[in-house]
């Protein structure tokens, strides 16, 4: 009964707060790395390559170990695509960092189930019944979520904790930050193209159902088409290359702890626990990036970050208890709705199966 409880609760437990922990501490050392000059361009590219590294094993133990489709034209040409939404995801989350913090990017990464409630209405993948209180509960979700990131996006407000001399506080109190703006929007755009690679991922997935092999191919497409952005818009030689110091350090952790172990925990979680129970664990990563910027980079927590990821964590909250209520009601009344039938498609509480994120897309898309 005790290994039980051990292995079904506070294993669990412990190691979705160890994956959230790594993907802000992740998300927070290329923060660092940036300051220092690396181009995430470059970033993006190398972490890509050093994933892809790691899981080229993959494709031959995995045809050794079962019986797997062919890999035809049509699933290669699909998780091309897939590398291509990805590595706009990773450009626009790590451009949208670098503009802004990794605070801003774990409060705003809560908008995914948001956004992926709108597309799967935008694609009829998603039916509403005004009357249903969970289609109400998800709608108002998901109001609420967009209004907590207009605040993040555009109030800053003045910082509220530091660990910096008040002395040394030159900050502007506009409300009205353009860098912070820009940040904002970059990463609302890579929190729009999130849903769109998880629809195509299970996609590919029921096609190709071999994990490891899918995002060995994925990383390789990715480091590519991250290869050929990056030739174009880094032009100076010298930012490809990389020196034993912090910037290798967060390539390497990129690539190893973000797109490797991040994806194999979330897996075991979401088959021991339930994606519930695993999406309840994403506002956690806000808490945890104001305290490690606040402690590695001296990041001040300012007031718009603090009230607007309130504000997005309870329509978070919202949408995923509307969900879990019309799931519960489709299985007492033993009947699937058009919701519950495109879960294999577009699941909205799956969503968070490959996540980084920043952090599954800062992490490893």
């Amino acid at each position: 009964m005790e290994n039980r409880f051990f292995y079904r609760d506070v294993l669990p437990f412990t190691a979705m707060i160890a994956v959230e922990c790594t993907n802000v501490g992740l998300n927070t050392l290329f923060k660092a790395a940036t300051t220092r000059g690396m181009s995430y361009y470059v970033f993006v590219a190398y972490s890509y390559v050093v994933a892809a590294i790691v899981l080229l094993p993959a494709p031959f133990i995995s045809q050794r170990s079962r019986v797997l489709p062919r890999l035809n034209f049509s699933i290669l040409s699909k998780i091309g695509l897939l590398g291509l939404i990805g590595s706009a995801c990773l450009i626009l989350g790590f451009a949208g960092i670098n503009y802004s913090s990794p605070t801003l990017s774990s409060a705003m990464s809560n908008l995914v189930p948001a956004f992926t409630f709108l597309l799967a209405i935008i694609f009829r993948m998603e039916k509403i019944a005004l009357k249903s209180t969970s289609s109400q509960a998800k709608i108002l979700g998901t109001i609420v979520s967009i209004g907590g990131a207009f605040v993040v996006t555009l109030y800053k407000g003045p910082p509220i904790i530091t660990q910096r001399p008040s002395s040394a506080i030159h900050i502007s109190q506009s409300s009205l930050d353009p860098t912070w703006i820009i940040g904002g929007l970059t990463l609302t755009a890579e929190y729009i193209l999130v849903p769109m690679w998880y629809i195509l991922q299970a996609q590919i997935m029921k096609e190709y159902p071999n994990e490891l092999t899918a995002v060995f191919f994925y990383n390789l497409y990715g480091s590519v088409i991250a290869a050929m952005v990056g030739l174009v818009t880094e032009t100076n030689p010298s930012a490809w290359r990389i020196r034993p110091n912090i910037a290798l350090a967060s390539i390497v952790c990129s690539g190893i702890f973000g797109s490797f172990l991040n994806n194999a925990v979330h897996s075991w979680a979401l088959r021991i626990k339930g994606p519930v129970y695993v999406a309840m664990f994403k506002p956690i990563s806000i808490a945890i990036a104001v305290a490690m910027g606040a402690m590695f980079l001296g990041d001040y927590l300012h007031l718009g970050s603090l009230v607007g990821a309130t504000i997005i964590s309870i329509g978070f909250y919202t949408v995923m208890w509307g969900k879990a209520t019309e799931e519960k009601d489709n299985e007492e009344q033993g009947v699937g709705s058009l919701a519950s039938t495109t879960t294999q498609i577009a699941p909205l509480l799956q969503s968070y199966k490959s996540e980084r994120a920043k952090e599954n897309m800062h992490i490893h898309v």
